[in-house]
């Protein structure tokens, strides 16, 4: 049985979240602030944190940093922390932040879902939607 933290301030991605990843073998908790889903580490050391980047005054990436600064010093477990990211750019923030994984929204199901898998499994997730393609420019050009 994994367990999972959801934390984001709107209401309709916690809910989004939750059905994409609802499973027998999944329980899932929301947390409506980042403040609230640091009390929920503290205490129920879940397998997975999932936080929205837009939360309040404290957003995803602060909250990532500050588990992994709690972690540092005992004070929590260290769980796996997926950001969901609001756009492409967003992404070196998210590396910044030892975050172990991200997915950029709008999310869909599978990417979701392998994300979550990935980081349960102990591995990370680089998701690769909306990454510019590469032009290549001929040396006569250049």
């Amino acid at each position: 049985m994994h367990t999972i933290v959801v934390a984001a301030d709107t209401a309709a991605v916690r809910e989004q979240v939750i059905k994409i990843l609802d499973a027998p073998d999944v329980e899932i908790f929301e947390a409506h602030s980042a403040p609230e889903a640091i009390e929920f580490v503290k205490e129920h050391e879940p397998d997975l944190v999932i936080s929205d980047m837009q939360m309040g005054s404290m957003g995803g990436i602060a909250l990532c940093l500050e588990l992994r600064l709690l972690a540092t010093i005992d004070e929590v477990f260290a769980p796996a922390f997926l950001l969901l990211l609001d756009r492409r750019a967003d992404v070196f923030q998210a590396r910044r932040s030892a975050a172990n994984g991200w997915v950029v929204k709008p999310l869909d199901p599978i990417r979701l879902r392998r994300a979550t898998a990935s980081l349960l499994e102990g591995g990370d997730y680089d998701d690769t939607s909306f990454q510019p393609s590469p032009v290549l420019v001929p040396e006569t050009l250049a």
